[in-house]
Formats: C-alpha cells, structure tokens, sequence
C-alpha cells in the first residue's frame, strides 16, 4: 500500500472521530466494542483490545466478520471504505452507491464518450446549485491528470475484491 494512501488505522479512527456514540461523543475504542457487542442479532464479537489494536495500527487484518460488524457499529459505513485501495478512500461516493438509484445512474454513464460525461457532471452541478445543495468535493476525485484508468473485466474485479477481503 503506498504511504500517502490512507491506511486502515487512519481510516478507522476518522470513523470513530466523526461518528457518535450513543451518548452523543465521537468513539472511543471502548464504546465501539461496546456498540459493536449491542447490535442486534448474532454477529462477531469485537473486544476493546482488538479495536484499540485495529486503530492503532497494531493490526493491520482483520477478518470479514469483524470489518462488517464496525461498520455497522458505526452507523452503517460501507465495509469497502475499510480496505486497502484508492477507489475506496471516498466515503461519501461509497455511501451514495450504497443506492440503488445512484448505481442506474452510474450505470447510464458508463461508457459514454468523455465529452458527454463532462456535460452531464457540469449540469449535475448546476443542478445542485439550483436545488440549494451542498457542492460535491472533488468533482474529479481519483482521476489523474492525463492518464485513464485501466477497467478491469468482471472477473479481474470479482478477484481483486475477493483478494481485498482475504486481506492477501
């Protein structure tokens, strides 16, 4: 993972800095198991030490079942936001995919020349603007200048994510 990229830990406590509590007051390590051991149904059990751990730094991988279950202590945080790549860095982006509506959205867009997809963001913009709403940081987040971004087929993406989760 390159060092300018947010790494768990750094992802983890901004999670538990902007989020709050039952009690009104960003996370602790303590009142994120806590909330974690209060969700409904059966789930993984995450302890103090471990989240302390995770947060820190000390550890570096865990375990599908305890990423989901933070997540959802959490406030219901799209695990991805947890994982070890770029694409997964914008928490708002993966919150608004988290809609069935949005992803129709991105689904027409796919494809479309770059021209068209420029015009279409410039009037979702202006739309915004006339709807009275908040701008949307990073218009062109994660594009680099000059360069495209390689899509991966189906397959190479099932894999990739599959491996992200393994923690390989």
């Amino acid at each position: 993972m390159s060092s300018d990229r947010p790494s768990l830990a750094v992802k983890l406590k901004a999670l538990m800095t902007s989020r709050r509590d039952a009690n009104g007051r960003a996370y602790s390590s303590r009142s994120l198991s806590s909330a974690v051991e209060a969700l409904p149904g059966e789930h993984a059990s995450v302890s103090y030490a471990a989240v302390n751990n995770l947060a820190n730094g000390k550890q570096d991988n865990p375990t599908i079942a305890t990423i989901m279950v933070l997540c959802e202590a959490l406030g219901g945080v799209p695990p991805a936001h947890l994982l070890p790549h770029e694409s997964y860095d914008d928490l708002d982006a993966l919150e608004a995919f988290e809609d069935p509506s949005v992803r129709r959205v991105l689904a027409l867009l796919n494809g479309l020349p770059r021209s068209e997809l420029l015009g279409v963001i410039a009037d979702l913009e202006r739309r915004r603007g006339e709807l009275g709403l908040a701008p949307v940081s990073g218009s062109a987040a994660g594009e680099k200048p000059g360069r495209r971004q390689r899509r991966r087929s189906k397959d190479e993406a099932a894999e990739y994510a599959a491996d992200a989760l393994e923690g390989l």
